[in-house]
C-alpha cells in the first residue's frame, strides 16, 4: 500500500491498470495514433467510404503521421448533458480542432429486440413502443405493420388514417422537442420553455385518445386499440391553429439570430455522397439535398393520396437540419388539416376474431368472448412463417422493422433499423476539422435518442 494513492493513476503500474482494463470498452473505443493502422485511422476520420459510382473521398488532408503527443484524446460523455445522458463520444484534438471522433454506444442496453422474441405479437407493441421514446406511435406503427404483412391482413380505412394523423401529430411534437433542446444547446433558453409549451398541446391530445401522454400501445395489429374521442376535431383544429403560428416566431427568434448563424452556418457539413455512403436517412440526408421520404418514396397507409412537400437543403450543415425540421412541423400540420378532412367512418379496428379482442363490454355479457379475451392475451394469436421487412418514416429517418415468424405466437427474431443508430455513424465525417465548440451543436443536429440506439 502506498500512502499518497499513486497506483490510483493509469500511469502506473498496478491498481490503475487494472482500472482501466475494467473499465475499456475494447474496440469501441478510440485508440491512439501510435497504435491504429493507417486504414483504421482513414475509416475514424470518414476517408474510407463505399461511395456509389467509384466516387471517393479525398484522403490527402490527413495528417496520418502527427505524433500522439501533438494531439490528446479526451471524453464528452456519457455523463454529459448534451450527450443524452448515454452517449459518449471519444475526441481527438489538436488544441481546439477535433481531428478524429468515434461514438460509443451500449450505455443504455436496453435489449429490447431479445425481449420482443419472447413477447407475444399482441404484447409486442407495449415494448417496441418504448424505444424512440420521442416517437413511440411510430414505433408502435412499424411494429403492426410487420405483423400485418405475415398475416396478409390491412387494418381498416379508419384505422389506418387514425394511424397517420397520430403519427404526424408525433412528428410535430417531436421535432417540437428537438427545437427545444437544440436551442438549449445552443444557449437560447426561451426556445427550450416555447418547445415544451407547444408539445405539452399534443402530449394532452395523447392522453385524451391513448390514455397515456408517451409509450401508447395504440397502434396494434388488426387497427388502433381505440377510436378517436369525442370533439377530436376541435382538438386538433386547436392544436393546428396554435402551433402554425408559433413556428414563424421560432423562426424569428433563432434564423436571423447572428450567435445562433455563427453556431450553425457551415457546421457540421456533409455531402451528398457522404450522407448516402454512410446510409443516413431522415433530415440529415435531406438536408444534403437528396429528396428522400418514405412517404413520398415509397409510401405507405395513404400518404400517396396526400398533398406534401418534401423539404431539402443544399448545404447539409447544422443550419439545413434546423430548418427542414423547422419546415417539417408545418408539412405535418398541413398533412394533418387533409387528415381531418378525409377522415372516414367505420371500424377502427379488424373485425378478426383471431387477431382482435371482444368489446370489453362483451365480457360481461358471452362466456364465449370471455374466453377469447382470455386466449387472446395468453396465448396470442399465431403467425403464419415467413419473413418480411417493413420501414416507415420516423422524424429521425428510416425506421425499419425485420421480423421472422415460425409460425408461432411470438416473433422468432426481431431486429428493428434504427435511424438514430445509423444517423451516429455521420458524427466523425460531421466534426472532423471543426471545433471542440461546435461538437454539442453538431451532435445536437443529428437529433439522437439513446433508447433506440441502444434498442
Amino acid at each position: 500500500m502506498t500512502e499518497r494513492g499513486d497506483d490510483l493513476f493509469p500511469g502506473d503500474t498496478g491498481t490503475g491498470d487494472l482500472l482501466a482494463a475494467e473499465t475499456s470498452e475494447g474496440s469501441q473505443e478510440l485508440t491512439p495514433r501510435s497504435t491504429t493502422d493507417a486504414g483504421e485511422l482513414r475509416r475514424e476520420v470518414g476517408a474510407v467510404l463505399r461511395m456509389p459510382e467509384g466516387v471517393a473521398v479525398d484522403p490527402s488532408d490527413i495528417d496520418i503521421e502527427r505524433s500522439d503527443d501533438e494531439s490528446m484524446i479526451i471524453n464528452m460523455g456519457p455523463q454529459h448533458p448534451s450527450t443524452h445522458g448515454v452517449l459518449r463520444l471519444m475526441l481527438e484534438l489538436d488544441g481546439e480542432t477535433v481531428l478524429r471522433t468515434k461514438p460509443v454506444i451500449g450505455y443504455l442496453h436496453t435489449g429490447m429486440e431479445k425481449t420482443g422474441e419472447e413477447l407475444t405479437y399482441v404484447q409486442g407493441a407495449t415494448n417496441v413502443t418504448r424505444m424512440d421514446y420521442l416517437s413511440p406511435l411510430n414505433n408502435e406503427l412499424v411494429f403492426s405493420l410487420a405483423v400485418e404483412a405475415l398475416l396478409g391482413i390491412e387494418a381498416p380505412d379508419r384505422a389506418q388514417w387514425i394511424r397517420m394523423l397520430m403519427s404526424e401529430l408525433n412528428r410535430v411534437s417531436s421535432h417540437l422537442m428537438w427545437m427545444a433542446t437544440n436551442g438549449m444547446d445552443l444557449g437560447s433558453t426561451s426556445m427550450m420553455i416555447y418547445g415544451f409549451r407547444e408539445r405539452e398541446m399534443v402530449l394532452a391530445f395523447f392522453e385524451k385518445t391513448t390514455g397515456l401522454r408517451m409509450n401508447h400501445n395504440y397502434i396494434r395489429p388488426g387497427g388502433v386499440a381505440a377510436d378517436l374521442p369525442d370533439g377530436w376535431e376541435d382538438d386538433v383544429a386547436v392544436i393546428c391553429d396554435t402551433v402554425l403560428p408559433r413556428t414563424f416566431e421560432y423562426d424569428e427568434l433563432l434564423t436571423g439570430q447572428p450567435l445562433f448563424r455563427q453556431r450553425t452556418v457551415g457546421i457540421g457539413k456533409l455531402s451528398a455522397e457522404e450522407a448516402v455512403a454512410l446510409s443516413l436517412t431522415g433530415p440529415i440526408l435531406r438536408s444534403t439535398g437528396i429528396p428522400w421520404d418514405l412517404r413520398r418514396s415509397m409510401p405507405y397507409l395513404h400518404y400517396d393520396e396526400i398533398d406534401f412537400d418534401v423539404i431539402v437543403g443544399t448545404y447539409g450543415d447544422n443550419f439545413d437540419r434546423y430548418s427542414i425540421r423547422l419546415n417539417e412541423i408545418r408539412e405535418s400540420i398541413r398533412i394533418i388539416r387533409q387528415i381531418v378532412e378525409r377522415m372516414p367512418a367505420g371500424d377502427y379496428r379488424l373485425q378478426d376474431k383471431k387477431v382482435t379482442p371482444p368489446p370489453r363490454a362483451r365480457i360481461d355479457e358471452s362466456m364465449e368472448a370471455l374466453i377469447h379475451h382470455f386466449k387472446v392475451f395468453t396465448e396470442g394469436f399465431r403467425v403464419p412463417e415467413g419473413e418480411v421487412y417493413v420501414a416507415v418514416e420516423s422524424p429521425r429517418g428510416e425506421l425499419g422493422c425485420y421480423m421472422v415468424s415460425d409460425g408461432g405466437s411470438k416473433p422468432y427474431r426481431m431486429h428493428i433499423r434504427g435511424p438514430s443508430f445509423v444517423n451516429l455513424q455521420g458524427l466523425p465525417v460531421m466534426m472532423r476539422g471543426g471545433l471542440v465548440a461546435d461538437a454539442v451543436a453538431v451532435c445536437s443536429s443529428v437529433d439522437p435518442v439513446m433508447g433506440e440506439v441502444d434498442r
